[in-house]
């Protein structure tokens, strides 16, 4: 399976790069995965509607121009369906089965995905109705990708 970590913004902190490097490293045996990285916007504080709008549309194309054509596409959307890590399991485990092994997970950045990356999705998906920094979901996304691949292989998830 190929999967694409598709996100907004360049990831700065260095716990956040450390932990994500240990996902993948620890991924590596299951799927090749790749962090796709696209440019954020200026986004000051005080936005117009119309200005967040312009803001998350022009970030929605550089991401549409990074997903693969034949990409199955997760958007991670706080108004998406909430699934347990059996349930993102199943999915992975299905899509596999089904012949759609180039997945795609996209997490927008501090104002959420364009209305053209959600219409691009083939399923949204939260992380509950907290808000998180969106540099830090990568890591819970990452964290969940490989806890994912440790039920369908039944095997022991270490703590």
């Amino acid at each position: 399976m190929h999967i694409q970590v598709i996100a907004v913004g360049k990831l700065k902190e260095k716990y956040l790069t450390q932990g994500i490097g240990e996902y993948l490293k620890r991924l590596g045996a299951y799927a090749k995965v790749q962090v796709v990285e696209v440019a954020d916007e200026k986004a000051p504080e005080n936005l117009s509607p119309a200005e967040e709008s312009q803001v998350k549309n022009r970030e929605g194309e550089r991401i549409i121009t990074a997903l693969k054509p034949d990409a199955y596409v997760i958007a991670l959307a706080i108004d998406g369906a909430r699934w347990s890590s059996e349930q993102l399991a199943a999915e992975l485990d299905r899509l596999a089965t089904y012949g759609r092994s180039s997945v795609a997970f996209v997490i927008g950045g501090s104002l959420g995905l364009a209305d053209s990356v959600l219409a691009r999705a083939d399923q949204c998906l939260s992380f509950g109705a907290m808000t998180y920094p969106h540099q830090l979901v990568r890591l819970l996304l990452l964290e969940q990708v490989y806890r994912a691949f440790k039920i369908n292989r039944r095997e022991p998830y270490h703590k």
